[in-house]
């Protein structure tokens, strides 16, 4: 098994401590290493560094570098710019055929998800390689869910294909984020996970299907390889054209193969500063402080500063988080903290 993780995103969602300089997987969020770090720490046991492979922004080579310094530098698979993860699975699996057999089976895991439970994970995906290498399936894990989250997409299965070892089944459809009568309907039927956006399948599984189900890209990659060593400029060019398609739209929806492998392994993708704050040890009053606070009667509060010298005093709040950095100060609803990512967008507009 190889294992590609995909870590190009800014994480626009935890501006202003994550930027476009230092991203949301190079930060340490969770503990004493970083996102990408704890990523790479979770599958060791499973696998060598010399088959881990990172997907990022040719502007990140130097942080994966840094944070993985053991990482061999040819497993470094630079984008020259972000086009959704169909782009960037795509590319990694024509860029691996050739160093691997063809049977070889392919992890795809995001950098910047916390899993609780990562010895269950372990022996979950242990048990769905064994899978897919024999059945030529399209996998996906599918999260089970706690409560109703409107935040995640959802994962409609159907037929039982497996039920030992790991209880696998053929996914039906999947849903966008929807509202939240509708996600209370999907976690009442038990028939619906969370699109955790983690993959397994082989290599020339998800090369045929790239192939069959997107031929332009498909087309498009396969320039792009013949390029990819020789002239990054025509890369740059062939790259800037494709379009930008998550793979869950452009191949898993479409395709007839596709699997799913419901699981309970205490995920979350701390997509949000909310979704960061529920995972905290609360303090006095469902508070959580990182920093010097002086509070008089604050409820239900986030604050994350990185001056420690810097006092900030808060008087009869409840339910924001406040975010302090050198150069920009976040302030909102806790509840409505993945507007920040159109924050972010305003500043990138004003900026040009």
């Amino acid at each position: 098994m190889i294992v590609v993780i995909m870590a190009g995103g800014i994480g626009t969602r935890f501006w202003p401590l994550s930027t476009k300089e230092t991203p949301k997987q190079f930060l340490h969020i969770l503990g004493q290493r970083s996102m990408i770090q704890q990523t790479v720490d979770r599958i060791l046991p499973l696998v060598d560094h010399k088959d881990i492979y990172i997907v990022t922004n040719e502007s990140q080579i130097g942080l994966v570098k840094e944070h993985l310094p053991e990482l061999p530098e040819e497993n470094i698979i630079a984008e020259p710019m972000g086009r959704n993860t169909a782009a960037c699975i795509g590319l990694s699996a024509v860029l691996l055929e050739n160093r691997y057999e063809k049977d070889e089976t392919m992890l795809v895991l995001p950098a910047d998800h916390y899993i609780g439970k990562p010895e269950l994970f372990r022996d979950i995906i242990s048990q769905a390689d064994s899978f897919v290498k024999e059945h030529k399936k399209l996998l996906t894990f599918g999260i089970k869910p706690t409560y109703p989250a409107t935040g995640y997409g959802y994962i409609e299965f159907g037929r039982e294909i497996k039920k030992d070892p790991i209880p696998i089944f053929a996914v039906k459809q999947f849903k966008e984020k929807p509202d939240t009568k509708t996600a209370e309907q999907f976690v009442k039927s038990g028939t619906f996970a969370w699109n955790s956006g983690m993959f397994l399948w082989r290599i020339d599984s998800i090369n045929e299907a790239v192939e069959n189900l997107m031929p332009s890209l498909n087309s498009s990659l396969n320039n792009i390889k013949d390029f990819w060593k020789s002239d990054k400029h025509t890369v740059s060019k062939f790259y800037s054209e494709l379009k930008s398609v998550p793979v869950d739209i452009g191949i898993m929806e479409k395709a007839d193969n596709a699997v799913v492998v419901p699981i309970s392994i205490d995920w979350n993708d701390i997509g949000s500063w909310q979704a960061l704050d529920e995972m905290k040890q609360k303090h006095e009053n469902g508070n959580y402080f990182e920093g010097n606070v002086l509070d008089i009667d604050a409820q239900n509060t986030y604050v994350y500063s990185t001056d420690k010298n810097k006092k900030i005093a808060l008087i009869d709040v409840d339910n924001l988080v406040i975010v302090d950095t050198e150069d920009s100060l976040l302030i909102c609803k806790k509840d409505k903290s993945q507007k920040v990512k159109d924050i972010v967008e305003r500043i990138k507009k004003e900026d040009n």
